[in-house]
Parts: C-alpha cells; sequence; structure tokens
C-alpha cells in the first residue's frame, strides 16, 4: 500500500497530472488544485482563481447543511521554508477559502500517476475521498499524452440518517492566457472575450469554454472543458468571485433520489443553463461551475465523476535559445504546435474521447501501478520509481507537432532566479551531457527517446561529427556549429559520449538493426571526431580541454570521461558488430583495452579513481586528488548495457565504497554552500565531490559542494549491481528522505529547474535491483531470479510486464504489447544462471506466458 502523508506533513506534495507535452496541473496533500501550467509555459507559481471542488451535504432530521470545499484547512503555525523550493505555495485565495470552508484533515496517498485524498471533518457524515489521475501507460504514447485531468470523487454515508447534496465543480475560462501574466480573480491582462456554453451528452454536462475573439494561430487560442457525470448538473455558467459559486451550492434545492433519464427531446431541467452567454469584458473572463446532485441512505456510497480537459494548439518558441544573439534566435513567432492537439479537434473531443473510455483508462493505468506495487520492490522504491514518469510529463519536456521530443533540463523555479527567473523552460534545449543521466523515457517510451537521437544525427551534427549540446528550434535554423554554445561553451564531451551509449541503448530496446543502419555513417562520423580530437595517438586515453555537465571544462586524464569513453568504445564494437564491421569492431576492442589499462595506471590511488593534471593543463576548475561522485558514471552505463567492466572490477567496488563512505554526510547544518544548496539541515545526500586525501585545489571543481540526485542515483544503482546494497540503500534513503513531501516535493526533483531531468537517472535503481538486461537483438531477458512468491516488473521496449515465481516455477507474463523473447535466463545473485527456458512465438498480452521450470 502507498504511504500516506496527513496534509499537515505534505505541505510540499504536488503531483503533476497532465500527459506527454500537454501542460499539467498539480494536486496538493490537502486536495487542492494548482500549479495550472497548460499554456506551455512552465510557472510553478501559475494559478486559475476560482477552480476547485465543493460539497453541500444536507439532512432533514437532525437538521444539518455542511458546505465544504475539498480542500483541507490549513496547517496551524508557520513552518521553515526550503531553500530553493515553492512546492508548498497555496495561492492566496485558495488558502482563505480553504480556512473558511475547507475539511478538517487531508491525508494523500499516491502511485504515480494515481492519487487518493481523503478527507474528513467531524461536521460531516460523509467519508469522502477524491481519486486524480492522467492516463499513463507505457509505450502506448497517445493514451499517455491525453490533456485531461480525472477526477473521481467517491462519498458513503457513514451517519443514521439519510444525507443529500450537491458536488460541486469550479474552473476558470483560461483560453487566451499566456500562463505567467499575473491573475488577480478573474481580472487579467490576457482576457477578454471569453464565452462559457453549457452542452449535454453521453450522460455528462458541460460547460465549454472558449474566446472566439483570438485568431487561430494566437498562442492561447483554444478551448477548455469542465464535464460531470450527470446528465441534468446544474450550471452557473458564469460568475466571478468563488463565494458567489458557493451560494449557487447552497440555494440548490433538495436533491431528487434518482437521476433523470434526459434524452434529447426532454426539456432541460435547469432552463437558465442557455447554450451560450455573453463575453467577458476586456480584461476579464469567466468562471463557470457545475453541480450533482446525489442522495445517500445510511451506509450507501455513490461516485461522481468530473473531468478538466483542454486543448491549446499553438506552441511557440518563446524562450531564448543558447548561442550567439541573432534576430531569429530568441523569443519569436515560430510555430513549434503540440503533438497531443493533432489527435483531437478541440477539448470537447477530448472530453469525449475521456468519457467513452473512462474505465479502460483506469483499467489499464491500474495494470501499470498495480505491476510496480505488487512485486518485490520496497513501498519507497515504489512510490518513487513510479514518480520518474512525472518528470517527462512535466513542462520539462514537450512534444511538438511534427513528433519530435524535446526538453528543456528542467522548468525555470526559485533554483533558476538569480540568473533566468521563475518561468519557462530551463536551458534549453535537449541537453545532451544532462539527457545522458536519463533513462526512464527510454524504458517506457523508447519511440520519444529514439525521436531525440534522430534529432542528435539529423540536426545537431556539425560536419566534422560533433554534436552540440544544444538544438536550436526550429530545427531548419542554423545550429550551434563553430560558436560559443553556453554551459559549457563548446560541444559536450559527455553528452557526445552520450549519443554513442544511449544510440546503443536504443537498438537494444527494440532490435532494430535496420535504423542502426541508417544512422550507422553518422556515428561512425561521431566517434572519429572524438577520436581525432581528444585521442589522436590511439593511446585509448582521452587528453585535453574537454567540456562537461559541470559546465566548465575539465582538462587532463580523468576518470568521469575515460570511463564513459571506454563504455562508448565497447558499445561502439558492438554495434560494429551488428553492421557486419569486423574490423571496426576489433579496432575498438583494442583500443578499449590499451585505455582500460591505462586509466586504471594512471588514476587508480588504491581507493578510488582521481584526476591526473599534467603540465600545461589549467587546474582551475578541477578536482585533482578529490573523489568525485561520478567517477564511474561509465561503468553504471557499462551495467545497463551488458559491456561488461571497463575497468577492474574490484577497483570499481572499492571505488564505489569509496564514493559512498567519503561523500555521502548526515547533516548539513553549518556547511557551506557556495552555489546552491539541494540538502540542509538534517538531511543525507551525496557530494559531488569531496578530498579525503588533501589538496583541494584553490578553484575547485564546479557545483562539488551541491547534492544532485541525478548523480545519486546513478551512484546507488551502480552500488545494488554490484551487491553493495547497504551503500546503495544509504544513498537512496537519502535522497528519498530529502523528497518525501514535507520539505520537498517527490514529484519535482531539483537542480538547474524543478523537474530536472538529471534526476531520470533513477529509474535505472530497477534495472539494478532486480538485474534486468533485455537485448531485442537476440531476443535474451536476463535478470535476477525472483524470492518464492515474488515477482520483478520488466519493460522489453515493445511490452512491459512480470517475471514471478511460485516455488520452482517462473513465470514472465506480458501485460501489454508485444515482444520477440526468444530466451529468458533467471541469474543468482553471483549472476550465474541457475535456469533458463526457450520461447517460441512472440510473448504478447494475449498470449499464455513463458514458464521455465528451476532444477531440483
Amino acid at each position: 500500500m502507498p504511504r500516506t502523508i496527513p496534509h499537515a506533513e505534505g505541505r510540499q506534495v504536488a503531483m503533476p497530472l497532465g500527459g506527454i507535452g500537454t501542460g499539467t496541473v498539480a494536486l496538493g496533500a490537502d486536495g487542492g488544485l494548482r500549479q495550472w501550467q497548460l499554456h506551455h509555459t512552465g510557472n510553478h507559481r501559475g494559478d486559475l482563481p476560482g477552480s476547485f471542488l465543493a460539497l453541500r451535504a444536507t439532512q432533514w432530521e437532525p437538521p444539518l447543511d455542511e458546505l465544504r470545499v475539498l480542500q483541507a484547512r490549513p496547517a496551524p503555525g508557520p513552518h521553515a521554508p526550503t531553500p530553493l523550493v515553492t512546492d508548498d505555495a497555496v495561492p492566496e485565495w485558495q488558502a482563505e477559502l480553504a480556512a473558511r470552508h475547507g475539511f478538517e484533515t487531508a491525508e494523500f496517498s499516491a502511485t504515480y500517476p494515481s492519487a487518493r485524498v481523503a478527507l474528513a471533518d467531524a461536521a460531516v457524515p460523509l467519508d469522502v475521498t477524491l481519486e486524480a489521475l492522467n492516463p499513463l501507460v507505457p509505450m502506448d504514447e497517445d493514451t499517455s499524452s491525453l490533456p485531461v485531468v480525472m477526477l473521481t470523487i467517491t462519498l458513503r454515508n457513514t451517519g443514521a440518517y439519510p444525507v443529500h447534496g450537491q458536488l460541486g465543480a469550479a474552473l476558470q475560462n483560461a483560453v487566451g492566457y499566456d500562463g505567467v501574466s499575473p491573475i488577480d480573480g478573474v481580472q487579467g491582462a490576457a482576457y477578454g472575450g471569453n464565452t462559457n456554453r453549457v452542452t449535454r451528452g453521453g450522460g455528462w454536462t458541460h460547460v465549454v469554454m472558449e474566446n472566439h475573439t483570438l485568431a487561430a494561430d494566437h498562442p492561447g487560442a483554444g478551448q477548455l472543458v469542465l464535464a460531470v457525470d450527470d446528465p441534468g448538473a446544474a450550471v452557473l455558467p458564469q460568475w466571478r468571485r468563488p463565494e458567489e459559486f458557493l451560494a449557487f451550492l447552497r440555494r440548490r434545492g433538495l436533491s431528487r433520489p434518482a437521476r433523470p433519464d434526459l434524452t434529447p427531446s426532454r426539456p432541460d431541467l435547469h432552463p437558465g443553463a442557455r447554450d451560450g452567454f455573453g463575453a467577458s469584458p476586456p480584461g476579464a473572463t469567466w468562471n463557470g461551475g457545475v453541480a450533482a446532485a446525489f442522495h445517500l441512505e445510511p451506509g450507501a456510497t455513490t461516485r461522481l465523476r468530473v473531468l478538466v480537459a483542454w486543448h491549446f494548439p499553438n506552441r511557440y518558441v518563446d524562450f531564448a535559445q543558447f548561442g550567439p544573439q541573432r534576430p531569429e534566435w530568441g523569443p519569436t513567432r515560430f510555430w513549434l504546435g503540440n503533438h497531443y492537439a493533432l489527435a483531437h479537434a478541440d477539448a470537447a473531443d477530448v472530453a469525449r474521447t475521456v468519457r467513452t473510455r473512462w474505465d479502460e483508462l483506469v483499467e489499464r493505468t491500474s495494470a501499470w501501478t498495480g505491476l510496480l506495487a505488487a512485486g518485490a520492490l520496497p513501498a519507497d522504491a515504489v512510490e518513487h520509481l513510479a514518480a520518474q514518469a512525472a518528470f517527462l510529463r512535466s513542462p520539462s519536456c514537450f512534444r511538438a507537432a511534427d513528433g519530435r521530443f524535446f526538453g528543456f533540463e528542467g522548468v525555470n523555479g526559485a533554483s533558476t532566479l538569480g540568473h533566468a527567473g521563475d518561468t519557462g523552460g530551463s536551458c534549453p534545449l535537449n541537453c545532451t551531457h544532462v539527457w545522458t543521466y536519463a533513462q526512464v523515457v527510454a524504458a517506457l517510451f523508447p519511440g520519444l527517446e529514439r525521436s531525440m537521437r534522430e534529432t542528435e544525427f539529423d540536426v545537431m551534427q556539425a560536419p566534422d561529427g560533433a554534436i552540440p549540446h544544444r538544438v536550436i528550434v526550429p530545427t531548419y535554423l542554423p545550429q550551434l556549429w563553430d560558436v560559443p554554445i553556453g554551459g559549457p561553451d563548446e560541444p559536450a564531451l559527455d553528452g557526445m559520449l552520450g549519443t554513442i551509449l544511449k544510440t546503443y541503448r536504443e537498438v537494444r530496446a527494440t532490435g532494430d538493426v535496420d535504423w542502426l543502419r541508417r544512422y550507422w555513417p553518422r556515428l561512425r562520423r561521431l566517434g572519429e571526431h572524438v577520436r581525432g580530437r581528444w585521442d589522436p595517438s590511439a593511446s585509448g586515453v582521452l587528453r585535453g580541454v574537454q567540456p562537461s555537465t559541470h559546465d566548465i571544462d575539465l582538462c587532463g586524464v580523468n576518470p568521469f570521461m575515460g570511463s564513459l569513453w571506454l563504455a562508448a568504445l565497447r558499445a561502439l564494437e558492438e554495434l560494429a558488430l551488428l553492421v557486419d564491421e569486423p574490423g571496426y569492431a576489433r579496432e575498438h576492442r583494442e583500443l578499449f583495452e590499451r585505455g582500460s589499462a591505462a586509466y586504471d595506471e594512471l588514476l587508480w590511488n588504491g581507493e578510488y579513481y582521481q584526476q591526473l593534471i599534467e603540465p600545461g593543463d589549467d587546474p582551475t576548475f578541477q578536482w585533482a586528488t578529490g573523489c568525485l561522485t561520478d567517477q564511474l558514471l561509465g561503468q553504471w552505463w557499462a551495467h545497463q548495457l551488458d559491456l561488461g567492466y571497463v575497468l577492474p572490477r574490484e577497483h570499481v567496488v572499492s571505488a564505489l565504497r569509496s564514493i559512498v563512505r567519503h561523500n555521502l554526510r548526515h547533516g548539513f547544518d553549518g556547511f557551506e554552500h557556495p552555489y546552491r544548496v539541494f540538502a540542509d539541515g538534517d538531511d543525507t545526500g551525496v557530494l559531488m565531490c569531496t578530498w579525503p586525501r588533501g589538496g583541494r585545489p584553490a578553484v575547485p571543481t564546479r557545483y562539488c559542494d551541491e547534492v544532485w540526485t541525478g548523480s545519486e542515483y546513478q551512484l546507488a544503482a551502480a552500488c545494488l549491481a554490484e551487491g553493495l546494497d547497504d551503500e546503495g540503500w544509504a544513498v537512496l534513503r537519502g535522497v528519498w528522505g530529502r523528497y518525501d513531501g514535507r520539505r520537498r516535493n517527490p514529484y519535482n526533483e531539483i537542480e538547474c529547474g524543478d523537474h530536472y531531468v538529471r534526476a531520470m537517472a533513477g529509474w535505472s535503481v530497477l534495472p539494478a535491483l532486480t538485474g534486468a538486461r533485455w537485448n531485442a537483438v537476440d531476443a535474451t531477458l536476463r535478470l535476477r531470479l525472483p524470492d518464492d512468491g515474488a515477482s520483478w516488473p520488466v519493460t522489453l521496449g515493445t511490452a512491459w510486464g512480470r517475471v514471478a515465481r511460485t516455488g520452482s516455477d517462473v513465470v514472465l507474463d506480458v501485460l501489454h504489447g508485444a515482444a520477440a523473447v526468444r530466451r529468458l535466463e533467471l541469474l543468482a545473485p553471483s549472476g550465474e544462471v541457475v535456469a533458463a527456458a526457450d520461447a517460441g512465438p512472440d510473448l504478447a498480452a494475449s498470449s499464455a506466458p513463458l514458464v521455465v521450470r528451476l532444477p531440483g
């Protein structure tokens, strides 16, 4: 079961609800809806005043008439702010409304993307539960890109007398809004000409929100729909203040015990709800609301469903891009569009789709969350692994109308306020060195991740083979070739090495060798560029200025770039074999072996790998004798891709232990933070670099005193893969302890911006725990043997399911999609194969599972 967070303790909980690239609205632990980010621009303080849920409960005898908003009253007393975090921000109007009309308590629980808030109040004789989700079905991009929030409110009469009343849902008409400018009630500079109209159909009542004064290409043009599954729901189509809608609920008469069967020929029970109403005046909009009646005998339960759907097709380049200042680079009217908007004509069409597929969407989403929750994973691992998908559905990522998937580094917020403001995307776009850490998109939506490789090769790659670490959009514009880029200025070497590794990852996921052959010439050119610039003597060791994800240039011989390089050489070897170039493969194998031996000899200090600064190297921003958390990033990659050890195993194990021993810090009181504060007070976190042997440079590597969750995750996963369970779990519990909802949001890990994509390295914890390695090229799945009665979730590139053990039988059952699994190998903790079975035809959700019988 998911853990329960009382609203007074979960002040920072804000779970984003929205599809891939659609924008989101967040649900707080108190039940409130906030952080409205539907308009293409990230804004954690985004607000649509007057958008809330409410409940009126009445009784004949004994007399009772209680009105509540479905949100807990603010917790009493002040609370200390958390540095660089704003997820606890509740809009003033909402806090005041909840203080007057809120429930006494709320308890939040969730397995993303499904959340549950239980509301309680001694004066209300009802159990009230709010369930919220946006559909998430891995490997089904369309279903996972629906612009909708689905809300189910369950009411149970806990008293001895009948209870009747109204469930109200209210929404501001935000058509035309820019997502950023301030709104005061219904007053906002972007508003004017907004209209609300009422439609009924399919057993639902809808308020359709529009603005017909906007040009079709206006950035805010589109449609919103608020709907409830009551064909005879009462409607207040236009109002300004929340108290007006609450008064409307108070005025409603006694609810009918049964809902009428409205037909098109039957007159509307609420003739005041005409089809359309007047447009709002300039500088203002309307709020709209619906009220569904209920009647509950003692002990009875009812369920009411509400949805909010939106459709805003016009995404533009409204952010400043990196590179030189040129007229065509920067905030422009270049149209990118939104891929999600192509699937539906408008928000009303989205609402029709969702209401007809409601049960299916809930069931398919529950199949995914249930798969994670029902296995052998600890509860905290389930919670945070499920939450990894929130990153790619946050405003950090979007999908343009042409289908290309793009990602900022994060969403501007408190951590970027000093240099980039607190709205919009952080550090555009598709930053290769940050995305080298991210794993969850490739696991759950490999087609989207593969589109990023295609952008790198088709668009970003320069004639000399280099790949700048940022893309300019629209992609037909000149790219960042031979110009200063920013963060760092030259193409990031770690980003280019990451592209090689990610290409091999994408091939292993689907087995599409034809796709590889298409891009093989470009991949070769990339490898040749790296060798020609940083290893012209074919020593296997990279030397010289090495631009990196730390926004500075590394130099000398160092394990961060070195381990990535060694893993990339192994990946190039394997890729060459797939395209029938054995000579190229052999060449890179030999280069790998020379490099591995040289790095070990030059950098191993008996405990961990340090940096060798050679004569002529600038020591500024280097770490020299320091213990860098990311020193074995390439080994982390090698384990995920079955590339073996890039450095001697005994040294890898020693180095991982040393990193945890020296860099994992318990408590940050009194610690000096030169840059940004991502851990403080009693927090536990892994520092990016420490100097246990002394020798800290006068100007050390940038960000060395910070704590990055992406780096922590790769360290934890590398430890778990080596059987260093104590070390791995110590790191994870430090991360998850910081992001537990009390002081930081479990659905928003922060670095240079909110929802920072480096943190998607967290998905690598799952294969580290299960030992799962899927290679679609040879159709083999290898994973650790589950304990008796336990199961592991697995993703297979085009399918997902579980491997479960009952006694001597181990079953691979595909729950979604299909995969050509030809062989299943079960491993002991030592890595030895203890059982295996060969399969026949493709496994699919509709086919019989694959069964392995354990020997003995």
